[in-house]
């Protein structure tokens, strides 16, 4: 098999010396540089999740700490992807329809309407439409996007994952000498990501009755609207979460004869209520090698959490109707002070990948046993028992933070889901830090304050009712005094808190 060749360029005594030269270098090393001069100028641009590197420091640079989860979206799209987005003329009649339908949802002074409404379209053309756009999944408007604006329409919404990831890391990622991100912000973000996913309004969430979520968390599910949820609360069901503890049987009775819904509608709503995350969270904060925390202390968290599902499943993709793209499931598991809006720890998790969460655990159950001097024997089971915790729908978070200055300390576990409404939860703590000293035992108290339910009420009824998502105040009942004599700097309790309000203390004297 052979490659034939004019024969001009195989004519020695011509000049086709000169031709083939400048053919071989161009082929074989001109051609090959500018491609990987274009690849690498372009690869340049991302990041390792495919986020542009402008689209990071944009968002790190306009994050705030007071940053109000209603203001997120002012941020959000701010993003290089979306300035890139075409802006056409044809485009200005189809966004001004949409404007006038969303215009609700966009935070306009209505007594100064129309310079409101002036200012919002000197804004960046590109800024304009993608706002315009994201708005329209809010509000499930699908049907005023023209042909050329549903391309765009659907270039935004599937990268709008991945931005809201990296904004999430931009609002915890330490900002102060401690080592501490933003909790407000925080919130905001993973509020926002759930309701582009189940394409829900922002307005939604205000709240409403006795429940601080709004009815935003009932607009997810299939059939249900503001008229079915009004009928709901004629029947003093006023929270997502009353709805969902109900039994099954009583709850199709509700929803057929006073929400007026047939059965057909009713069992499409219990498949998605039993494809919903119930999670819990058992958290233990110490000292390694110590038998207590004192200030300036390497703390190491230890946390589980617990899923369950109504169907059995553990990981499992969330129900999207109205998100075109493929999403998993994702919590962020959050270690907060919401009095001084600092996130003192945070992680992402995820239940999808089984295989690689038993990995994990394995090892760091291992490198904790072994760096506190336990037995082969001892460091075995413990694998062991982390192992069937992972199979049996739990993930290990572990992470060290440092102690701060003596006092007391009111934190806060949030786990927070990225993809459905209604599925957070979050329990409190209370972490007393000790003053340091060169001699004596060490002491620490880390006791449980009691959980909160999805709709921010303490099952503890002797703790104030609070509601994170709106002022971020103190949620917890007034220290308790510290009653503690001498003998206790000589030894000290290390507890552990749950989801379901369980604290334990482990003696650190010496048995009699």
């Amino acid at each position: 098999m052979g490659i034939a060749l004019p024969q001009f360029l195989l004519n020695i005594d011509g000049a086709s010396g000169g031709i083939l030269l400048l053919w071989i270098v161009g082929v074989c090393i001109l051609l090959p540089l500018v491609i990987a001069v274009i690849y690498l100028s372009r690869s340049s641009k991302y990041t390792g999740n495919y986020v542009m590197h402008q689209t990071l420091s944009t968002y790190y640079y306009l994050m705030k700490p007071s940053l109000a989860p209603s203001k997120v979206m002012d941020v959000f799209i701010k993003a290089a992807e979306y300035m890139e987005i075409p802006v056409r003329r044809t485009d200005d009649e189809p966004l001004q329809k949409l404007f006038m339908l969303v215009r609700s949802e966009l935070n306009l002074d209505l007594k100064n309407i129309k310079q409101e409404q002036a200012k919002f379209w000197k804004q960046h053309p590109a800024l304009v439409k993608t706002e315009l756009l994201v708005q329209a999944q809010l509000t499930r408007e699908f049907a005023a996007l023209s042909p050329s604006l549903q391309s765009d329409f659907k270039r935004i919404l599937e990268t709008a994952p991945r931005l809201l990831e990296e904004l999430m890391k931009m609002a915890v990622i330490p900002r102060n000498a401690q080592g501490h991100g933003w909790l407000r912000p925080a919130i905001g973000v993973v509020e926002l990501s759930q309701c582009i996913i189940q394409a829900v309004p922002l307005s939604a969430r205000k709240t409403t009755g006795g429940s601080p979520e709004g009815i935003a968390p009932f607009l997810q599910l299939p059939h249900i609207n503001e008229t079915v949820i009004k009928k709901l609360n004629r029947k003093k069901v006023r929270t997502f979460q009353e709805l969902h503890d109900m039994d099954s049987q009583e709850r199709a009775d509700l929803l057929t004869q006073t929400a007026g819904l047939s059965s057909t509608d009713v069992k499409d709503i219990e498949i998605v209520l039993d494809m919903m995350p119930s999670l819990t969270l058992e958290v233990t904060c110490e000292t390694e090698g110590e038998e207590g925390i004192q200030e300036g202390d390497i703390v190491t968290l230890h946390a589980w959490v617990n899923m369950k599902r109504g169907n059995g499943l553990i990981g499992a993709l969330p129900h999207t109707p109205y998100y075109p793209f493929h999403k998993e499931e994702n919590f962020w598991f959050l270690l907060a002070d919401s009095v001084s809006n600092n996130v003192w720890f945070s992680q992402k998790v995820s239940f999808m990948d089984e295989a690689a969460a038993v990995t994990a655990a394995s090892k760091a159950i291992e490198e904790s046993m072994e760096g506190s001097g336990a037995t082969v024997k001892e460091t075995s089971r413990a694998v062991a028992e982390a192992v069937e915790k992972v199979k049996g729908g739990a993930r290990l978070v572990m992470g060290k933070f440092q102690a701060p200055s003596e006092g007391n300390y009111n934190l806060t576990c949030y786990c927070l889901c990225d993809s459905w409404l209604g599925s957070d939860t979050r329990i409190n703590l209370k972490l007393k830090v000790l003053k340091r000293t060169r001699a004596g035992t060490r002491g620490a108290v880390l006791a449980d304050e009691g959980p909160i339910m999805e709709d921010g009420v303490e099952e503890d009824d002797d703790n104030e009712d609070g509601e994170y998502d709106d002022d971020y105040e103190s949620e917890y009942s007034e220290d308790e005094e510290d009653d503690q004599n001498s003998k206790n700097k000589q030894q000290a309790a290390n507890g552990t808190t749950s989801k379901h309000g369980k604290a334990a203390e482990n003696s650190s004297s010496d048995e009699e």
